[in-house]
């Protein structure tokens, strides 16, 4: 296999501590100037890093469907296609009569879960909570933090449609609590409990023991990211 240029995805990093502040509702002058430019010049890099990955490996260690001129891979419930010529990534709604481009999450974890994923990855099948990643990987994302912001205003009705949208598997635990793929081999667990007159609302998200297997951490929180922007659109679909 190619060997992974290193700078390529380490430079990531800085972008998480932007999503997670974004999340968060906190932005930066330098952030706010650069956010555009910057996450196009990764996109770019990391399309031009998948085009340097043999493709014939992607699709036997993850099973893909492909053609000449496509991988294909779902994720969070909607298909995508990665060009193998340009490395473009697009999705659609409607079996690519139409296609638009993947946004900049979905991009990269697709990006980093094709070229990354070791040769052997399997899932667990067991789960760890999201929380027990962030000590021992970075350390620099406080309890509840990452998902304070983006969970704030979910509602325990509206996200159980949101759910069963996404074809989630109902679980026991929390007011509201589902199996969700995150990709066709991975899969995560949502739990939430709604808000009372002690506690705020709360997210708890579980994901596979081997996820490192498929990705690096610092992508784990892009399509964590993905994730609950994909909840939210279907939020909004079943409340209306």
């Amino acid at each position: 296999r190619t060997k992974r240029p290193a700078a390529a995805f380490r430079s990531r990093r800085c972008f998480l501590n932007e999503s997670h502040c974004a999340a968060r509702g906190l932005t930066c002058e330098v952030f706010m100037q650069n956010r555009t430019s910057n996450y196009d010049i990764m996109r770019s890099a990391a399309a031009k890093l998948f085009l340097s990955y043999d493709q014939e490996e992607m699709i036997r260690k993850l099973s893909l469907v492909h053609d000449d001129t496509w991988l294909y891979l779902p994720l969070v419930g909607r298909m995508y296609r990665i060009d193998r010529k340009t490395g473009s990534v697009t999705w659609s709604p409607d079996g690519f009569q139409t296609a638009f481009a993947a946004d900049f999450e979905a991009a990269m974890t697709l990006y980093d879960v094709l070229c990354y994923s070791k040769s052997d990855c399997h899932p667990a099948h067991a789960f760890a909570n999201l929380n027990s990643f962030s000590s021992l990987r970075l350390g620099n994302l406080p309890e509840n933090g990452f998902l304070q912001g983006p969970t704030a205003s979910f509602t325990g009705k509206a996200l159980a449609a949101a759910c069963r949208a996404l074809s989630g598997k109902r679980l026991d635990g929390g007011d509201v609590a589902y199996e969700l793929a995150l990709l066709p081999f991975l899969s995560v667990v949502l739990r939430f409990w709604e808000a009372d007159e002690e506690f705020p609302s709360s997210l708890q998200i579980l994901v596979d023991q081997n996820v490192l297997d498929f990705m690096h951490y610092e992508t784990l929180m892009y399509a964590m990211i993905h994730l609950l922007r994909r909840l939210r659109e279907e939020e909004c679909v079943a409340l209306r």
